[in-house]
């Protein structure tokens, strides 16, 4: 990856309905080579996928829990089993496997406690967990998905091939 590759990384992630005219003009190239490029990076996985992103409160999604498990089995087959039961619930938006006094990490986001609720005893129900702790979010100070990548701040070039 270039310098010109990761102007484009920052530019979509900033905005991914820019169109191929206004990426390739604010890196510096003609479109077509532009568009090449963004194909590449979508080929290896560079991007993902590209999505709109939703205000949660303003669909009533309103309670943001971050719950914290702990697990007295480590093995491959718990894992295995734990990661599709929380594939399957779509309150969960994330979950990281930890490294300290913790096991795993998710966020969950939902509409009211009562929701919660009923997404903590499915939880719980699925399998053997030693600990589940929730920490509800009072506040969302800030969110952001645009990684730190260094794109470069340079000026525009002429337009090349």
């Amino acid at each position: 990856m270039d310098d010109i590759d990761l102007g484009i990384l920052d530019l979509l992630q900033q905005d991914a309905g820019l169109s191929i005219a206004q990426v390739s003009e604010r890196v510096g190239l003609s479109p077509t080579p532009c568009w090449k490029r963004i194909q590449r990076l979508e080929a290896a996985g560079v991007i993902e996928k590209r999505v709109a992103l939703l205000n949660p409160e303003k669909l009533g999604l309103g309670i943001t829990v971050f719950v914290t498990v702990e697990t007295g089995d480590h093995s491959r087959e718990w894992l295995e089993r734990f990661a599709d039961l929380v594939a399957g619930m779509p309150e969960v938006l994330e979950l990281y496997r930890l490294a300290g006094d913790v096991d795993y990490m998710l966020r969950v986001v939902v509409p009211d406690m009562q929701a919660y609720d009923g997404f903590y005893k499915r939880l719980i129900a699925g399998l053997s967990l030693k600990k589940v702790t929730s920490r509800f979010a009072m506040e969302r100070i800030k969110s952001s998905t645009i990684l730190p990548i260094a794109a470069p701040a340079r000026a525009p070039r002429s337009v090349s091939a």
